[in-house]
């Protein structure tokens, strides 16, 4: 008897062949909009509509239409802006760490999960810009230029500066990276296309790629250069925005676990919403072939581990803060845990410790409806997390005389909410007019499986 080795699951099912790939998902670009997406567009415009209301009279009357006080000035803005920085963090994970170590799988997922980063750091760059009251008169000065009022340069020394260095390179260095990934399947496009505006707008796009060895061979090269760029950043930016908070004296901030921490939670949320994002996708698109169970259990597995990293940084703030002694920093945790936002943390614990330990089952992590109730979950919490940290830190500090509770108006809901729908607006435009799966890298992983070699032979 003669032995095989065994023919590893192919990453594409269906038997595809690359005309195949071309037109299932090329196709979904030159079809015309299906009443699915329609209709998701409408709510998601609906959600920015409303949202966009919040904004205006927030701009019209200042940040006194949020719930802040004297005491609690920071709430629902900076915790809106974190989570949406965490978000966007999967998304050059995917690209760019995984790319470095050949991981194959991430081909059906990459362009995705890199639209999704651009879109997260848009929405988290909008929180910090209308938190200035009159952006128009302010937002300059996080520019580091002398001002127009004098010889006064930003201070350099302050960690809200450094954010705006980390994520202004950050989203550069995403965009550069997701825009030349486009560049091979835009050609593809104009190639296809029947259209002659539709031939005109993807040839622009595409810069004349003509799909020769040398092109190609410059194209991978530069990938590669900049993955090397973007790997850095994956745990530069988080460890920068946690700054904000370890740099301070106040008691729940001042701690040397943050940077680690906020970057475990980081990618943590943002698998989860490139879950909840794909299999959306998976659905409305029918992409079951390219974006297969083995790509949604790989993910799952990745949660498990981001979500145990949170869980133990969570213990371990708890016995830092006993084995401290400081009495103000052992308040504010045993506050967390039963003061009057108990809940946030109750909700906190429940969603990012407890709920990816589900993972661990087999036949869950890889169960479709399971995996998106559980992504859903895990950013609710990682919400709930920012929001722990901001609030119950700031709410009481040293002084019990300036202690104070923060309640959410209706703008500040209505705040997050236009974040929200700009969110699914724009991945749903990015996923109607450009191709959601990297054609190109979808049609290099495409084998022979063993029976094919064996029936051919």
């Amino acid at each position: 008897m003669i032995a095989e080795s065994s023919v590893r699951e192919p990453l594409v099912t269906g038997h595809k062949t690359l005309h195949d790939v071309s037109n299932d998902i090329a196709g979904r670009v030159e079809d015309k909009p299906s009443k699915t997406w329609l209709l998701a567009t409408a709510v998601s415009l609906g959600a920015l509509t409303v949202g966009a209301y919040a904004v205006w009279m927030t701009v019209w009357n200042g940040i006194g239409m949020w719930g802040l006080n004297k005491t609690i000035g920071w709430a629902w803005d900076i915790t809106n802006f974190v989570w949406w920085v965490g978000i966007g963090h999967a998304g050059t994970l995917i690209s760019a760490i995984l790319l470095l170590f050949r991981q194959r799988w991430r081909m059906s997922i990459n362009r995705a999960a890199e639209a999704m980063t651009i879109f997260a750091v848009i929405c988290a760059l909008m929180f910090p810009i209308l938190h200035m009251g009159r952006p128009w008169l302010g937002m300059y000065w996080a520019i580091p230029l002398p001002n127009t009022f004098g010889s006064l340069w930003v201070n350099f020394n302050s960690p809200l500066l450094w954010d705006f260095f980390a994520i202004s390179t950050y989203f550069s260095v995403s965009l550069v990276f997701w825009y030349i990934g486009l560049i091979p399947d835009f050609a593809t496009i104009r190639d296809r296309a029947t259209n002659k505006i539709s031939k005109t707008i993807y040839g622009a796009l595409s810069f004349g790629w003509d799909g020769a060895a040398k092109t190609w061979s410059r194209y991978e090269t530069v990938a590669l250069i900049l993955a090397g760029l973007a790997t850095p950043l994956v745990l530069s930016v988080h460890t920068i925005v946690s700054f904000d908070f370890a740099t301070s004296v106040i008691p729940g901030w001042h701690t040397t676990i943050f940077p680690p921490y906020f970057v475990a939670g980081a990618i943590f949320s943002g698998f989860a919403m490139v879950l909840t994002l794909l299999l959306i996708t998976r659905k409305v698109y029918r992409l079951e072939d390219y974006i297969t169970i083995q790509h949604i259990e790989l993910m799952n597995i990745i949660i498990i581990i981001t979500g145990s990293i949170v869980g133990i940084a969570y213990i371990t703030e708890l016995f830092i803060a006993w084995y401290s002694g400081v009495e103000a920093e052992q308040y504010a945790f045993l506050n967390r845990v039963s003061g009057p936002y108990w809940w946030a943390y109750a909700s906190m614990m429940t969603c990012n410790v407890i709920s990816p330990q589900l993972f661990w089952f087999k036949k869950i992590r890889t169960n479709l409806a399971a995996t998106f109730v559980l992504s859903i979950v895990v950013n609710i919490g990682m919400w709930f997390e920012r929001f722990v940290i901001i609030v119950t830190s700031l709410h009481r500090d040293f002084l019990p005389s300036s202690w104070a509770m923060f309640y959410p108006t209706i703008y500040d809901m209505g705040m997050y909410l236009f974040s929200i729908g700009f969110f699914f607006t724009a991945f749903l435009l990015f996923a109607k007019f450009f191709p959601v799966i990297n054609i190109a890298e979808v049609k290099s992983i495409i084998k022979a499986t063993g029976e094919k070699v064996k029936s051919n032979g």
